[in-house]
């Protein structure tokens, strides 16, 4: 490569054209308003009335609109008006042209309608090509920066996901593996101990019971990780038995309120993402709150499930009711990326006394279908139970 050859350096991609919408009712001005700004290399759209621009807001996506305040029957402050109702529009930069003079009180007007500029007639092409540059580099900014956060977004969903399979195939890792090979460990010794060699007894007797609350322990972590009732039976009976070990192991009373009583299976990912967020709420009350009773409650109604759990502790901080970055930890932001993934709505509220933390989420998302999915790692949770001992272990924290 010749010196001071920069070929090998990337090259910056086309910029992807933004759409202008130019809107008078005089022809003569839309074909000067298009020679000044064809300077800029956007697509320039034409629009004779307000009706016409309406047709074209509806079919195409627009950055900026160049609006004549003065048109008959539908005037550039009732055209901003309708524009400024409609959620879809409410990023678009309309910069009013008028050939009036307007006092403050129209401007004001016009502001309130959703101008973000004036223009005033003679319209001075530096003026009109740098102000309409501005909005369209602004609106260019605004859909990078959204599509970075549609990346971010996927990308957390990702690492959800796969931090949920992660955790399932480590769990069976440790079930069918360490586990297994405790197990076997353990049936050795007691057929040494069924032989009452001389001597042999009080030792071997001491690790079977180590062998044992080996196992347990192993067993507590591989459900943890991810508890084989959660495919095998669903959400319903996993959080039961979580809450069960809850209370063995921290003396938490616990209460579980089921509506309907016959709760149906949900989909594979609502239903993990439900139990992670019972899970690790009730972490946070057994590590903060102080709370003697737990009341979780999950539910059902039309086209959205709710789940719910009351502690009496000590509440929270305002900071964390608010989600303020600075003050939730790695847990409640976990719980509120993973309902923001399914499109639900996380509330942290401090009530009299303890905290309230309810979830809800939309049941329109996830399709029948998604059960399918629960089939082959059911097969295998049902491999995992024929191999343990008969008694299911409660949840360790």
């Amino acid at each position: 490569m010749a010196e001071g050859d920069d070929s090998s350096y990337p090259v910056e991609t086309t910029k992807k054209k933004v759409n202008i919408l130019m809107v008078d009712d005089q022809p003569a001005k839309l074909l000067s308003y298009e020679a000044i700004l064809s300077e800029l290399g956007e697509n320039l759209i034409r629009a004779n009335s307000g009706k016409e621009a309406l047709e074209h807001l509806l079919k195409i996506d627009i950055a900026v609109m160049l609006l004549d305040v003065s048109m008959p029957e539908l005037n550039g402050f009732e055209l901003a008006k309708i524009i400024r109702q409609h959620p879809r529009f409410e990023r678009i930069a309309i910069i009013f042209v008028s050939a009036a003079h307007l006092t403050d009180a129209d401007r004001l007007e016009g502001y309130r309608r959703g101008a973000v500029d004036y223009i005033s007639v003679p319209v001075i092409p530096e003026i009109l090509r740098a102000k309409v540059g501005v909005f369209v580099e602004l609106h260019r900014r605004s859909e990078q920066l959204a599509e970075l956060n549609e990346e971010l977004r996927l990308l957390s969903k990702r690492l959800l996901v796969a931090q949920d399979a992660e955790r399932r195939r480590i769990a069976r890792e440790l079930h069918d593996g360490l586990g297994q090979e405790l197990a076997v460990a353990k049936m050795s010794l007691d057929a040494v101990l069924a032989r009452d060699l001389v001597g042999s007894r009080p030792l071997v007797t001491d690790l079977v019971t180590t062998i044992d609350r080996a196992v347990q322990q192993v067993r507590s972590i591989s459900h943890l990780l991810h508890p084989p009732l959660l495919d095998e039976v669903g959400l319903v009976s996993a959080v039961r038995w979580y809450l069960e070990g809850l209370t063995q192991r921290s003396g938490i009373q616990t209460s579980l309120d089921v509506q309907p009583a016959d709760f149906p299976r949900l989909a594979v990912e609502l239903e993990t993402a439900a139990f992670r967020i019972v899970q690790e709420s009730l972490s946070n009350v057994f590590r903060h709150s102080r709370a003697h009773n737990v009341w979780v409650v999950l539910a059902q109604q039309p086209g959205q499930a709710i789940i719910s759990i009351r502690d009496d502790g000590k509440g929270v901080g305002t900071q964390i009711t608010q989600f303020r970055p600075e003050s939730i930890g790695v847990g409640i932001g976990g719980m509120r990326q993973r309902v923001k993934e399914l499109g639900g709505l996380l509330r942290v509220a401090n009530v009299d006394p303890g905290t309230l933390v309810e979830v809800v989420v939309p049941l329109s998302s996830f399709s029948k279908e998604g059960r399918a999915a629960i089939e082959p790692t059911k097969r295998q949770g049902e491999r995992q139970s024929k191999s343990l001992v008969t008694s299911r272990p409660a949840a360790s924290l």
